[in-house]
């Protein structure tokens, strides 16, 4: 009889407990504690990833790179052809340097540090702009042999492809790249326009697409071997528009169009094993086409495209065949708060928060409410209405400062909270609000902030209080106001707002990171933004909503070093509550305008080894 040693050569491992990390893939082990056999399984899905910064709702935008070191560049936005490129680091965007000539409906190839974007619109016939980019900033190179748009790009700096699109007729143009110009090849034997490429100039491959008129949508797959375009297997779904990563001889197509429904893209998977395509019970989570695929077979990312619901044109999705079962970061309906309203604050946690304070219209509220991760219950008012104002702490020991009241007196007053009532503490050694505050009822801290009046100089000035008064702590590196806040006295952080010399202003990116007693400069936010409001600590925090010309749905992670984009949330919303402890599991409440009394909730992505107990048949 055969033996599992026999068979791998290995003995199966005795074990008390599952292992925790990916060395057990494709292992088998005796879990002595439960008395099973098992293993880890690999799995193959999509799941949700940071937000581009950026809207392309007409898509079109191009990709380079890995999951871990991406490139999105061009697009359709709803003012016309974008310049804008973003980089991607397997968790968010950040910003790049732009092109030179915007554009959508592009090719490209490369890697994060070496890509190259090429041809692409606006009609009628296209561009033939080709530019290189290093890292930082896009160069123009030489021009495409043939004018279009809508081509497939594929393979890297040095060694790429350029293939089908349209220059008003659709056409089989076939181009290579060398890292200096563009060489005419023989065509494709199939003129396509939307079309997919994967691979380099040595041992590509081509396949979907569409031609037209009449619209016909293709399944047709050529194989390149550096020479000339082979015709071999089909597609098994036609699609135009999709995704695709992969090799000749190992890829994957996702999403797209099909049968030239622009509004009805698919969700569906198909993989290529070098010799025919099989579908797969694999979808996206967002059905989409002309969104931007780059990446390997096993671990994809397809970023932006459209149609897609309110806010979903930015959403991105990663592919992982892996032991971990991933779950991407995202926000969640919560419960509904009692009192409508903006420029509040909150604390807390997002099972355990507290909201107080705000501006309901007339008058200034004084309102306060519990959540427990479920619903919202109404407690004991502030003693002082305040809008605007400034708070830290726990559900049970929350505090509230700086606030903006009807009477500019009552801007420095403070209250601690018990988990039943406030009470009136020391007041603060100024007045002002639209300040950040972080840490505990017994050591907090705020920073920045405007007096009462509007439009005088805003502050630099930090202050620290112990539980009874305030005292003078380090001086912030620039005015600020209408920041965000999270953090402990001894780790503090402040991220975003206005930083003008005086009144409401410039927006900034600034992000401040607070030791106890002196101020530096931390990873600039992704995209300057105001009246947004931070979660977490200063290595582990989230940042979301606000303002910057109009009420946002961004989402930010930090890290301790560099900000990245998240999820976004479902509501645009600005001068919000949030909770104020944890990075990765917070909540938004209430902000306007209009003012709302939804709560959304955070959850950060995981990545967790999954083992399976096997079972005989």
């Amino acid at each position: 009889m055969s033996t599992y040693k026999n068979l791998i050569g290995k003995d199966v491992n005795f074990l008390t407990s599952d292992p925790d990390n990916e060395q057990a893939e494709g292992q088998i082990w005796y879990n002595s504690t439960a008395g099973v056999f098992k293993d880890v399984i690999v799995n193959k899905a999509w799941s949700s990833s940071g937000s581009l910064n950026f809207s392309r709702p007409g898509g079109g935008q191009a990709g380079a790179g890995t999951q871990t070191v991406g490139l999105v560049f061009g697009g359709n936005t709803s003012t016309g052809p974008t310049t804008s490129t973003e980089e991607y680091n397997g968790v968010g965007f950040v910003l790049g340097g732009n092109l030179n000539t915007g554009r959508y409906m592009l090719g490209g190839a490369g890697t994060q540090t070496a890509a190259l974007g090429f041809g692409g619109e606006p009609p009628p016939s296209g561009l033939n702009v080709s530019e290189s980019y290093n890292g930082s900033s896009w160069t123009e190179g030489n021009n495409l042999n043939t004018t279009r748009r809508t081509l497939a790009g594929s393979g890297t700096q040095t060694a790429a492809m350029a293939v089908g699109g349209t220059t008003g007729t659709v056409v089989t143009a076939s181009e290579k790249y060398d890292g200096t110009s563009w060489t005419s090849t023989p065509s494709l034997n199939q003129a396509k326009r939307n079309t997919q490429n994967v691979g380099p100039s040595a041992a590509a491959l081509n396949f979907g697409g569409y031609t037209t008129p009449p619209q016909v949508v293709r399944t047709e797959t050529e194989s390149w071997d550096g020479s000339s375009w082979t015709a071999v297997n089909a597609m098994n779904v036609g699609r135009y528009g999709a995704g695709a990563t992969g090799t000749q001889t190992s890829a994957i197509a996702f999403g797209g169009f099909n049968p030239g429904n622009p509004t009805n893209p698919v969700a569906a998977n198909e993989s290529w094993d070098g010799t025919s395509w099989t579908n797969t019970s694999i979808t996206l989570v967002q059905a989409r086409g002309y969104g931007a695929g780059f990446g390997t077979n096993t671990a994809a990312v397809l970023a932006g495209g459209g149609p897609t619901p309110a806010n979903k044109p930015v959403a991105t999705e990663e592919y992982n065949e892996t032991a971990n079962v991933i779950t991407g970061a995202a926000w969640a309906s919560g419960g509904v708060m009692g009192t409508a309203r903006r420029a509040l604050w909150g604390a807390g946690t997002q099972t355990a928060g507290l909201v107080f304070g705000g501006y309901i219209g007339a008058p200034v509220s004084a309102d306060t409410e519990e959540y427990n991760g479920t619903s919202w219950s109404e407690q004991n008012n502030l003693n002082t209405t305040g809008y605007h104002l400034t708070g830290t702490g726990t559900q049970t020991a929350g505090l509230a400062f700086a606030r903006g009241t009807p009477t500019p007196t009552k801007g420095p007053l403070t209250e601690e909270y018990d988990g039943t009532s406030w009470s009136e503490q020391n007041d603060m050694g100024t007045a002002r609000y639209v300040s950040a505050g972080f840490g505990i009822q017994t050591a907090a801290a705020c920073v920045g902030g405007g007096p009462v009046t509007i439009g005088t100089p805003n502050m630099q000035r930090t202050e620290e209080y112990d539980g009874s008064s305030w005292s003078d702590g380090g001086t912030f590196p620039t005015p600020i106001y209408a920041a965000g806040g999270c953090g402990t006295l001894s780790a503090g952080l402040s991220c975003g707002g206005f930083s003008p010399p005086a009144g409401l202003g410039g927006l900034t990116t600034l992000t401040g990171e607070y030791d106890g007693s002196s101020w530096t400069t931390g990873g600039a936010i992704v995209v300057a933004t105001n009246g947004g409001f931070a979660s977490g600590s200063q290595t582990d925090a989230v940042f979301f909503c606000g303002y910057a010309s109009g009420n946002l749905t961004q989402s930010q992670t930090y890290d301790g070093t560099s900000w990245v984009t998240s999820a976004n949330t479902a509501n645009a919303r600005n001068s919000l509550a949030g909770s104020s402890t944890t990075g990765a599991s917070a909540f938004a409440a209430g902000g306007g305008t209009p003012n709302t009394n939804s709560t959304e909730e955070f959850t950060g992505g995981t990545s967790v080894a999954t083992a399976s107990t096997l079972t005989t048949s």
